[in-house]
């Protein structure tokens, strides 16, 4: 970047107003974060450790450039949950939950006491009732299996307009 613009100092970006601890105070933030630059994936596989044969994954993540890292270790350290993953090549970090517990106790309260705005609002109500159908069990059955392909199917690029 010096090559570029020789006479410009860099200037560490500023965080979201952060508390002593280095954690996210307004939660608004973290739902406006995942409304720009979040996902819902659902992710069916195979299994041989269940009757059907399949299993449900889940999987929650906000992406960022690198460059914000610390942003997303913060997101690990707020939530209390979480992993970072960067992607160099694509020069990215990636904030990803996937442990159900953490989605449904977590990620359930939080998106409905601060809500996602946009088409992933849309996704987020989708990727909700397949996590309420997990707390049920249903994923265990064919019918719930169907049904959750079903909703699956119709998320994020898939959405009808």
């Amino acid at each position: 970047m010096q090559l570029v613009f020789p006479n410009i100092t860099p200037v560490a970006r500023p965080l979201p107003v952060l508390s002593e601890k280095k954690k996210i105070k307004n939660f608004n933030y973290i739902a406006g974060l995942t409304s720009g630059d979040g996902c819902f994936f659902i992710s069916i596989r195979n299994s041989s450790y269940t009757k059907s044969g399949k299993s449900v994954v889940l999987k929650f993540q906000i992406v960022q450039n690198s460059r914000d890292v610390e942003l997303i270790q913060t997101l690990v350290s707020t939530l209390g949950c979480g992993r970072v993953e960067l992607c160099l090549k694509q020069s990215a970090a990636y904030y990803v939950v996937t442990k159900y517990e953490d989605i449904l106790k977590k990620f359930i309260p939080l998106f409905d006491n601060h809500p996602i705005k946009g088409v992933r609002a849309l996704d987020y109500s989708d990727f909700k009732k397949v996590v309420l159908l997990m707390k049920n069990k249903s994923h265990l059955t064919e019918e719930g299996l169907i049904e959750i392909q079903s909703i699956k199917s119709n998320m994020n690029r898939n959405r009808a307009n």
